[in-house]
């Protein structure tokens, strides 16, 4: 094998792993959610505020993972392959409105304690994160395939 190919199975073996990460940090998320999903009615009580604490930080984790684990690699022309970054490009916008949308959450319920105002909206707030992340996983796919597919993956 020649230096070239190992640098591009090396670089490939890389990104094999970014995504790995990125898709382990995402299913922690959606397991606290549906964690914190469970103990509706919510109240301001420690139960609601500890499960809201471990939500925001696997929220934060995760939005960290997709930009850190993914889209800098593809930002500082790290990946190669046309077709992934085509695809990257064509969906980051809309990841970052989902960021924005993660950190506004993150900002607004990992404190230290609910009070009654907050406790009120969090059913609401809960579910218009639910469908950003839906959308943002749907997109986060499109880019995991175009990586998959130009790694000779179904």
């Amino acid at each position: 094998m020649s230096v070239e190919e190992l640098s591009g199975t090396d670089r490939r073996a890389r990104a094999r792993e970014r995504l790995a990460a990125l898709v382990a940090s995402r299913t922690e998320t959606l397991v606290r959610y549906s964690s914190l999903a469970g103990i509706r009615p919510y109240t301001a009580e420690d139960r609601t505020e500890t499960e809201l604490k471990r939500f925001c930080q696997a929220l934060i984790d995760y939005a960290a993972a997709a930009h850190f684990q993914l889209y800098r690699y593809i930002a500082d022309g790290k990946e190669r392959r046309q077709a992934v970054r085509a695809i990257a490009e064509q969906v980051y916008p809309q990841i970052a409105a989902s960021t924005d949308a993660i950190l506004d959450f993150n900002d607004r319920y990992d404190v230290s304690h609910l009070d009654d105002g907050r406790v009120e909206k969090l059913a609401d707030d809960l579910s218009r994160l639910g469908e950003i992340l839906a959308d943002r996983i749907s997109l986060e796919d499109q880019v995991i395939a175009a990586f998959e597919q130009r790694q000779g993956k179904p």
